[in-house]
């Protein structure tokens, strides 16, 4: 592969390289773009000389053998000079490898419904013979809308040197793709970039022995196909599609919600050919607005030296990015579209500012003097009887202040209405006054009244009214506590929701109530304790009290410690994990080896469990042996 292969080369003539994704070898996958039809394509790059050149053309003529909207087709296939490529139909979305890194396991249903995708386009290719060959989560793209696509069929495996593959390996690909999708490791034939399936004795853990809670249909789906027996022959993919689709049932709205798990590509670096940078346009007409005033001598037009980026015209700026880059050299294809300009106005040619505003003028802060030989204060006009015809009931001194009642002062002075002469000024009482001041009286006198009463009655030993208060009987003050005694236990039975070996030991569940601390029932034992990582989440006991009781006290008789549990009284008993069923505890507590743990509140219930979340440690791993149970209430 020669080493000027880079992004912004074109091939062909046609394709431009954007990104570089994967290297095998010599061999490299790229994003380019075609700039014919104007559109992203996938492109395998392989020199013209390698061995795996002819192989990876007639991969290509396979691939285009089959038609099948999962697949992205093959679009193109030559030799071009020292080089020999593949276009592909470009997908855009997450691969499922990626999808796994960034948010964990699918659910099993999504999980089941993306390898059934994968299956059906492998039922359809292997009907005509052409398996893909290397059928890891990096081939398997969820695109934008949700929907499954695979890549490179057959391309990516004759890139990376393998032989034609074989039907057989496409089938263990797909469980081993179920796999990945369940646990988030890889158990495949492919190789991947996935973390390896956990093994034993060279065979394949079970889904349900790395994560828990994973259904028994697809465990035995994968057990079956990644751990044939002897003898057994091999399943076909479409067996393996009719076992998935039977298991995910009604599809709608899987599809939409496999857009919630894609990855935003924003943290990633995607390398492009330099494109000359986009500079400012002068605009050839650019009307202006007529200034007020206009100028003694039009203003000069700007040189294209005196631009502010230093740049000349942009006609000659398609060539390069500036004047250290050599003539006739280019680091890039020139956009097709380019940035419009925008309009600069010349500073010298800038219209006027518009004037300032008038500040208002400023108020004086005291009356103007009167005219001179005008008195300082005037006499109010007498106020003209009913009778009289200037008489007005509504305005009864805007006509004398107006009027001409002081114009014989002087003509330039304006009464002020101020009260004037030397006279007393009388004030008018406001109609009303005296009714509030009475009822302002009568109301305070009354409030005082009333303070007075209560504060006698109650001197007097009586209520605030003055009645005689009754006497508080002495089971209001005080009530004597409950006794609090052991309760009878109808039966105890295990909860183990997510084990599949037949519960835990429960045959040996009654010894936890038979008085004897000797005797003793017993989880298994594990490798790892319960909890996030763990196999479980929990198992517990089930006490039936028969009826339902008021339990506020159980006492506990462990083997080993600590030992951390959880109690619940409920009215049913539980068949999965407690908390999944939104059964809140009544107390929790990490117990020593007797603990006695009194509930906040009695709690009622039917049924006591006693659900164990953490186990001790024992020489050979994990686990937690419960010898008496007594529930108090």
């Amino acid at each position: 592969m020669p080493a000027s292969i880079r992004p912004g080369d074109v091939l062909a003539d046609r394709y431009r390289l954007v990104d570089l994704l994967s290297e095998s070898g010599n061999g490299r996958f790229w994003r380019a773009h075609d700039r014919v039809l104007e559109r992203h394509v996938a492109l395998h790059v392989i020199a013209a000389d390698d061995d795996r050149a002819e192989g990876l053309l007639a991969a290509a003529r396979r691939s285009a053998r089959i038609l099948d909207p999962h697949i992205l087709r093959v679009l193109d296939a030559e030799r071009s000079g020292h080089l020999c490529y593949v276009v592909n139909e470009w997908g855009s979305g997450t691969s499922l490898d990626i999808m796994l890194a960034a948010g964990g396991e699918l659910s099993p249903r999504r999980a089941a419904w993306v390898v059934g995708e994968v299956a059906a386009a492998c039922a359809r290719a292997h009907a005509a013979d052409v398996p893909h060959g290397r059928l890891n989560p990096e081939n398997v793209l969820i695109d934008t809308s949700g929907a499954v696509r695979v890549i490179g069929w057959c391309v990516d495996a004759a890139l990376h040197g393998r032989p034609t593959g074989r039907v057989a390996d496409d089938v263990a690909d797909l469980a081993g793709l179920l796999y990945a999708g369940l646990t988030g490791r890889w158990a495949g034939p492919s190789s991947s970039a996935v973390p390896p399936a956990p093994t034993d004795h060279g065979r394949v853990l079970r889904p349900r022995q790395v994560r828990a809670g994973i259904p028994r249909d697809l465990d035995a789906l994968c057990d079956e196909v990644l751990n044939p027996q002897p003898g057994c022959g091999t399943m076909a993919a479409e067996a393996f599609r009719a076992v998935l689709e039977e298991f995910v049932g009604d599809p709608t709205g899987l599809q939409e919600s496999m857009t919630s798990r894609l990855v935003s590509g924003g943290h990633e670096t995607v390398v492009l050919p330099q494109v000359p940078e986009f500079t400012v346009r002068e605009a050839e007409e650019l009307t202006r607005p007529t200034p007020p005033t206009p100028p003694a001598e039009p203003a000069e037009p700007a040189e294209p030296a005196d631009r502010e980026d230093g740049r000349d015209d942009p006609e000659g700026a398609g060539a390069g990015e500036g004047a250290d880059d050599a003539p006739g050299e280019s680091t890039g294809e020139v956009t097709q579209a380019e940035m419009p300009g925008f309009l600069v106005a010349d500073d010298a040619a800038s219209p006027a500012p518009p004037p300032p505003f008038e500040e208002p003028p400023a108020r004086p802060l005291f009356a103007p003097d009167p005219p001179e030989g005008a008195p300082v204060r005037r006499s109010r006009q007498p106020d003209p009887g009913r009778g009289s015809q200037q008489y007005w009931p509504w305005d009864t001194e805007a006509g004398s202040r107006t009027g001409g009642a002081g114009g014989g002062a002087g003509g330039g002075w304006v009464d002020t209405g101020w009260p004037t002469g030397t006279g007393p000024v009388v004030e008018e009482e406001v109609p009303g006054r005296n009714s509030f001041r009475v009822a302002a009286i009568l109301l305070a006198a009354l409030v005082v009244l009333v303070a007075v009463t209560v504060a006698f009655n109650l001197g007097r030993g009586r209520t605030p009214l003055g009645t005689v208060p009754e006497e508080e009987s002495p089971s209001a003050t005080a009530s004597a506590p409950a006794e609090v005694g052991p309760l009878d236990v109808a039966s105890v039975s295990d909860l183990d929701p997510q084990g599949s070996d037949g519960g835990e030991y429960p045959e040996l569940t009654g010894l936890v109530v038979d008085g004897d601390p000797a005797t003793a029932w017993r989880t298994s034992t594990y490798k790892q304790d319960f909890g996030p990582g763990g196999l479980k989440d929990g198992v517990g006991l089930v006490l039936d009290l028969g009826e339902a009781r008021s339990v506020a006290e159980v006492a506990l008789r462990l083997v080993g410690s600590p030992t951390d549990l959880e109690l619940y009284v409920v009215d049913e008993a539980p068949t999965g994990v407690p908390s999944e069923q939104g059964l809140a505890p009544a107390a929790t507590v990490s117990a020593a080896a007797e603990e006695g743990v009194v509930l906040d509140e009695p709690a009622s219930g039917r049924y006591l469990v006693v659900w164990i979340t953490s186990l001790p440690t024992v020489p050979d791993g994990f686990r937690s042996e419960v010898a008496e149970v007594v529930p108090r209430g």
